[in-house]
């Protein structure tokens, strides 16, 4: 789930292996709860269907939708179609169509662990400039999750996000625009956890990343703008301009073998 921009955090806390496995097992959850939602997501549904699908998965495996009740959140997940950055409110309203590009970010929490991950897919075909929207904002999040390794600094991933950002726009033909104010964050035993991370900055900033530092990594571009609104339900963020966005997010550990995705897919991204 997005996290809005607040004060600087102090330190990353660092996880033992046997907290990296349980967080991966969380995340796992999360993963297959994804791929349930892809695998039945077609034209008809509603993102309130997709919702159910999610909370049957997570419960079924024993764990608890962590958005469900965040903050008065009303659901499992957050659905977001086309002009809506993040934090979509399923509904019956909603009901996918052909062409619609569906953003879903979802969380559970597994014994006492939070996995947190999001990723956008097509409603069969879209327009080549959405796709090319989508696979160049999976691409910027590989890429920037590159830098989260021991030593390095939080600012440093904002860094590569935003490197890779400029990258992707000649590599996929596009222009992208990284949404303001919106970013990751630390991940642990709750869900939005110090530090935020920005998606782009300047490098050699902020907390070192220590062996075992876990940081949610969610990369959110758009077709047309950096600017967002909040509407009145006081959590759907939709682009100012009506442009279209695609969001990507994985839990990601720093470990001595390089990163290390905690919210593992059962299927090729």
């Amino acid at each position: 789930m997005g996290f809005r921009k607040r004060r600087k955090g102090r330190s990353i806390p660092a996880k033992t292996a046997a907290e990296l496995d349980a967080m991966e097992a969380a995340g796992a959850i999360v993963g297959r709860a994804l791929v349930n939602i892809r695998e039945a997501a077609r034209p008809g549904m509603s993102t309130k269907d997709l919702d159910e699908i999610a909370e049957t998965t997570i419960r079924e495996a024993g764990a608890i939708p962590t958005f469900l009740g965040y903050q008065g959140f009303p659901a499992s997940i957050c659905a977001s179609v086309n002009e809506v950055i993040v934090h979509g409110i399923p509904n019956q309203e909603t009901v996918l169509q052909e062409g619609d590009l569906v953003s879903i970010d979802c969380g559970a929490t597994y014994e006492g662990w939070v996995g947190d991950s999001a990723w956008t897919f097509p409603i069969g075909e879209v327009d080549e400039e959405v796709a090319k929207l989508n696979e160049a904002t999976r691409w910027v999040l590989y890429e920037g999750m590159k830098a989260m390794v021991p030593g390095n600094r939080l600012t440093d991933v904002s860094h590569a996000l935003e490197l890779a950002t400029r990258a992707a726009e000649k590599k996929f033909g596009v222009d992208l625009f990284i949404v303001d104010g919106y970013g990751g964050h630390g991940i642990g035993h709750t869900m939005h956890e110090e530090p935020y991370l920005a998606n782009e900055g300047k490098p050699g900033r902020g907390p070192i990343i220590a062996e075992g530092s876990v940081l949610a990594i969610e990369p959110m571009l758009t077709l047309g703008t950096c600017d967002s609104a909040v509407l009145e339900d006081d959590w759907t963020v939709v682009t100012i301009d009506g442009s279209w966005s695609s969001h990507w997010e994985h839990t990601v550990a720093a470990t001595s073998d390089g990163p290390r995705i905690l919210t593992p897919r059962s299927i090729a991204d």
